[in-house]
C-alpha cells in the first residue's frame, strides 16, 4: 500500500507571549452588584509561519501568570491550524485550578489568538472561514450605569438611539426603590420607537424580579437580563414563566465551559442565551451556538464587540451583540480596525485577515502593568 502523505497542519506555534493594561473608565461605573473604576484588557500574540495571531479579553491581571505557567508550554510546538488539540490541552492544562474564573479566561484570550492565527495563516477574515452567515450583525448600545445621575443616563441612551442604533440597555438593581422612575426617564429620553433593554446583573431576589417586571411592561422593556442570578436556574426559570409577555428573559454571560449553557438551556431559565468569548473562548461560544440550535433558542454576544462581531456574521442563532461602552470606548482607543455601527449593525472589514483588529502598541504602553 502506498504511503500516502499526512495532511498539512501548518507551521509550529513558536511563542505564546500576554500581556495586561489597566485602563481607568472616563466616570465612576456600577451596575445592580459591583462598581468599578478601570477595565483590565489582557492581550496574547502567538506566533507560527511567519504571521502573528492576535487575541484579547477582559480579565484581571492573574491570568497572565496562568497563561505563562500553564498554557504557552502545551500550546507551543503544535500545529497552528490543529485548533482542537490546542483548546484539549489547554482545558487539561487548568484541570486542577478549576474549570471556570481566570483560568478558563486565559484560555478564553489564548483561544482568540489562535482563531486569529489561523484566520491570518490562511488568509481569510474568521468570518469567512467560519462561514459567513450575513453581512452584518444588529448591535444594541450598552451602558446606564447605576452609577450615572439622570442627565448622564439620558444623554447616553439618547445619544445612541439619535445614532441610529434601534435598541438600547441600562443596569438596574442597586437601588430598586429609584428603578422605576430611572426606567422612565430612560423611555422618555430614547422615544417610543427604540427598544429599551434592562440588566440588573442578578440584583434581584425573585419576587422582587417579578414585581419589576410588571414596570417593565408599562415601559414597553423587551429584555430583562439576569433578574436574579445566573447561577440560580430555578428562580431565572420561575421569573421567565410568570414575567408578562413580551419580555425576554436572559443570561449566560458568566458562562465559562459548554456544561454552563446546557444546563442554562435545559433548566428552561432563558428566551435568549448570552455567551462571552473573553470567558468561553470563541470555541466556547461555537459550542453555546449549537446548543442554542438543539434549543431552538437565539443567543447574544455580550461585550467585547470586536471579538464577536465575526462571530456573529458567522453563527446562525447570533441575535445581536453588545456595544458595551467601556469596550467600544478601550477598542476604539487602542485597536487598530474597530468598526463602528452603521445603520444599528456592525460589519466586518473582509480585506483584514483574522479578527480584523491589532493592538495599537505605542498607544496601549501608557496602561502596561
Amino acid at each position: 500500500m502506498p504511503d500516502q502523505a499526512m495532511p498539512d497542519r501548518g507551521p509550529p506555534i513558536e511563542r505564546v507571549q500576554a500581556a495586561a493594561y489597566r485602563i481607568p473608565t472616563d466616570a465612576p461605573e456600577s451596575d445592580g452588584t459591583l462598581s468599578w473604576d478601570a477595565t483590565t484588557l489582557i492581550v496574547v500574540h502567538l506566533d507560527a509561519g511567519g504571521r502573528r495571531g492576535f487575541g484579547y479579553g477582559y480579565a484581571n491581571a492573574g491570568v497572565l501568570s496562568v497563561i505563562s505557567d500553564l498554557l504557552a508550554p502545551v500550546v507551543e510546538g503544535r500545529p497552528a491550524l490543529a485548533l482542537p488539540g490546542c483548546w484539549n490541552a489547554m482545558r487539561r492544562a487548568i484541570r486542577n485550578q478549576g474549570r471556570g474564573g481566570l483560568a478558563a479566561m486565559a484560555v478564553a484570550a489564548v483561544d482568540a489568538a489562535l482563531w486569529d492565527l489561523k484566520a491570518k495563516l490562511l488568509d481569510l477574515p474568521l468570518a469567512l472561514l467560519l462561514g459567513q452567515a450575513r453581512d452584518a450583525v444588529p448591535v444594541y448600545g450598552s451602558g446606564g450605569f447605576t452609577s450615572y445621575d439622570d442627565e448622564q443616563l439620558r444623554g447616553q441612551l439618547a445619544g445612541w438611539a439619535d445614532a441610529g442604533i434601534p435598541r438600547v440597555k441600562m443596569k438596574i438593581g442597586r437601588h430598586p426603590e429609584q428603578d422605576p422612575a430611572r426606567i422612565a426617564s430612560a423611555r422618555d429620553a430614547i422615544g417610543p420607537d427604540t427598544e429599551l433593554f434592562v440588566d440588573a446583573n442578578g440584583g434581584y431576589p425573585v419576587q422582587q424580579a417579578l414585581a419589576m417586571a410588571e414596570v417593565l411592561a408599562e415601559q414597553r422593556v423587551r429584555w430583562y437580563e439576569e433578574p436574579v442570578p445566573q447561577h440560580d436556574h430555578a428562580g431565572l426559570a420561575f421569573v421567565r414563566g410568570r414575567v408578562p409577555a413580551g419580555i425576554d428573559v436572559t443570561a449566560g454571560e458568566y458562562g465559562f465551559t459548554a456544561d454552563d449553557f446546557r444546563l442554562l438551556l435545559a433548566s428552561s431559565a432563558v428566551d435568549v442565551l448570552m455567551a462571552d468569548a473573553t470567558r468561553c473562548g470563541i470555541t466556547g461560544f461555537i459550542e453555546a451556538a449549537a446548543l442554542c440550535q438543539a434549543h431552538d433558542r437565539p443567543l447574544s454576544a455580550h461585550c467585547a464587540p470586536s471579538l464577536h462581531l465575526h462571530l456573529g456574521c458567522a453563527l446562525g442563532p447570533v441575535r445581536h451583540l453588545e456595544y458595551f461602552h467601556d469596550h467600544v470606548r478601550i477598542e476604539g482607543m487602542l485597536f487598530d480596525g474597530a468598526v463602528t455601527p452603521d445603520g444599528g449593525e456592525l460589519a466586518p472589514d473582509l480585506s483584514r485577515p483574522g479578527l480584523g483588529v491589532e493592538l495599537k502598541q505605542a498607544d496601549a504602553e501608557r496602561y502596561a502593568l
